[in-house]
């Protein structure tokens, strides 16, 4: 009610008081009083809230401040390129803002870390969920058999065989697609009853790796595993060597035979040249031979080259020996898998370092290098820096990418995430994990290269846990230093580390590595190997939603979309066996 009198009520109000009166002095000071007390409790409450929001504010910027996490050793990019990296992107509406210009908003990535931050905090006391570290149980039910041979369909080869000429090839790419050029060049050479000339490997500008097959695999080993097969030699015989192949029309490029060609195409089109030249010679070939329609037999020699004729050499086995002794804490039982991963290392006792009891561990893809981000056309929330600098590399390593881009309109960033052909973040992919129910102190192996943004994008993740290692971390420098310079040789350890692993997370199932490591997995693992493997368009789709989606919608959704693609079925049609090898040409079902 208002101080002064009022006309309309003259009865209800005191006598005025003189200003210099004790009454006076009194009223006055009770007004003060009650004026003071509205603000006061007022302003008690915006503390109150302040102080909450800054609590808040602290809390969530330690999951991505770089600072926080000092002893996950990841090399970095330069500070420009981390500082543009130090947000993943979580909705499409985040895309098109920062499609216009504008900086993406940071709270709602902050806000599902937080909440899994306090979602892993409640679950130490839980159980883990049963199915975590298992496959179904109908896996069991496939057991490797690509190795048998049928001796009336596939023979001995005798000195006459392969005597339709020989076949070499330059196999492009990293390790992973060479892998796979070395095995469809095995099949091609039985189709055409040729010999084939150990593969040799082209320098990459991306993947800057000298090695050659000798460096990687076991040579040896390969021509008389194979043996029964095909017929393998080192090398062209000298009368061979001096031809100019390019003159006389036995030089095969990419463009002259189609991505997965059918084995008709190879008879139709490469079979006249052989036995006109004696010679072919394959330069590139990525992928050129289709998964269907093809006979039986070859199939099964496709497999069987990849899971059972392909050995790393002694110092590759030897390392990746020790790195699965420091993970799991103890030397890896003789399986199947180790002795085609480590040979006669996965029993020979080797000093360990300082990890000396048993423990599971679970190994991460994180398929995040900068030629991926790069390659991908995707936005990472790192703005006019981020855009500069992967244009810069784009031009550099992928020109024949920025002349499409300069020259046809392309898909958006918002479209290219909303059907899943983005790669997921480090920090995407950390709530994936903290959503099936791996818990804090799971011990997480990081497998790749050099993460782009370095250790300020790994932030969220090392936070969330803190039990990540890598090989650079478990590996001394003298123990590393043969490998230095050799990313073919690094990513083996890297294989050996993923397909040994407890449980295996991809982040980018169009990764080629990580559909190796599956295969591999799926094959040798007998159910007791599970790889999860994310539906990325799906994934979007929930990740739209996190602005109001709460933790247990969030993991439910998830669990569910997880949970989908561990099913066990057989492999469909055209689907490479090198990344689903469940089928009979491969594997064979125990209760047939």
């Amino acid at each position: 009610m208002p101080e002064a009198a009022s006309p309309s009520l003259p009865q209800l109000l005191p006598p005025p008081a003189s200003a210099s009166s004790p009454a006076a002095s009194v009223l006055r000071a009770r007004r003060r009083r009650r004026a003071w007390r509205r603000p006061r409790g007022l302003l008690c409450w915006g503390a109150l809230v302040a102080f909450f929001f800054l609590m808040n504010w602290w809390m969530f910027s330690r999951l991505q401040d770089p600072a926080t996490r000092p002893h996950f050793r990841l090399r970095r990019h330069p500070p420009r390129a981390a500082a543009a990296a130090n947000a993943s992107l979580s909705t499409l509406e985040e895309v098109n803002a920062a499609e216009k210009g504008k900086r993406p908003h940071q709270v709602m990535l902050t806000r599902l870390l937080a909440l899994a931050a306090h979602a892993l905090a409640e679950a130490e006391s839980r159980p883990e969920p049963k199915d975590l570290w298992k496959e179904p149980i109908n896996a069991t039910l496939w057991k490797p058999c690509s190795d048998q041979r049928d001796r009336e369909a596939s023979g001995n080869v005798s000195s006459s065989e392969g005597a339709n000429g020989y076949i070499i090839i330059s196999a492009n790419g990293g390790i992973n697609q060479q892998r796979v050029a070395i095995c469809n060049a095995v099949t091609i050479s039985r189709l055409l009853n040729a010999t084939l000339v150990i593969p040799k490997f082209l320098y990459s500008n991306v993947w800057l790796d000298k090695s050659q097959f000798r460096d990687i695999y076991q040579e040896d080993y390969f021509i008389k595993y194979l043996k029964p097969d095909i017929r393998i030699v080192k090398e062209l015989p000298l009368e061979l060597q001096s031809l100019d192949l390019e003159a006389i029309g036995s030089l095969v490029n990419d463009t002259d035979v189609m991505k997965e060609a059918k084995p008709s195409i190879y008879v139709k089109k490469i079979l006249p040249i052989l036995l006109k030249n004696r010679v072919v010679h394959f330069v590139g070939f990525g992928n050129r031979l289709s998964f269907d329609p093809i006979p039986f037999q070859l199939q099964r020699l496709r497999c069987r080259c990849n899971f059972h004729a392909l050995r790393f050499v002694h110092k590759i086995q030897e390392t990746g020996a020790l790195l699965v002794k420091r993970l799991h804490g103890h030397m890896p039982h003789l399986s199947p898998l180790q002795d085609n991963l480590l040979g006669h290392f996965a029993g020979k006792s080797i000093h360990s370092g300082n990890r000396n009891e048993s423990s599971k561990y679970l190994a991460v893809h994180l398929r995040f290098e900068i030629d991926m981000v790069a390659y991908s056309m995707c936005y990472f929330g790192g703005g006019k820096d981020e855009e500069e600098e992967l244009e810069m590399y784009r031009q550099i390593h992928f020109p024949a990418l920025t002349e499409i881009k300069r020259t046809t309109k392309l898909p958006s960033a918002a479209f290219l995430r909303s059907e899943g052909k983005c790669p997921l973040a480090p920090e995407e992919a950390v709530l994936m994990l903290a959503a099936i129910g791996f818990k804090r102190g799971t011990s997480i192996y990081i497998a790749g290269a050099e993460i782009y943004g370095g250790r300020h994008r790994m932030a969220a993740i090392s936070r969330l846990y803190p039990a990540l290692v890598t090989k650079e971390t478990l590996l001394s420098p003298s123990e590393l230093e043969p490998f230095r310079n050799f990313s073919s040789q690094l990513a083996a350890l890297d294989f050996i580390a993923c397909a040994s692993a407890d449980a295996f997370a991809m982040t980018d199932p169009g990764s080629q590595f990580s559909s190796l490591v599956q295969g591999y997995r799926m094959y040798y693992g007998g159910g007791d190997l599970p790889t999860l493997r994310p539906n990325k368009r799906r994934l979007a789709s929930i990740l739209v939603k996190n602005a109001t989606i709460e933790w247990k919608e969030f993991e439910t959704r998830v669990n569910k979309l997880i949970q989908q693609t561990k099913q066990v079925h057989e492999r469909p049609i055209a689907r490479s066996i090198f990344r689903h090898p469940r089928c009979p040409e491969c594997m064979c079902r125990t209760d047939n």
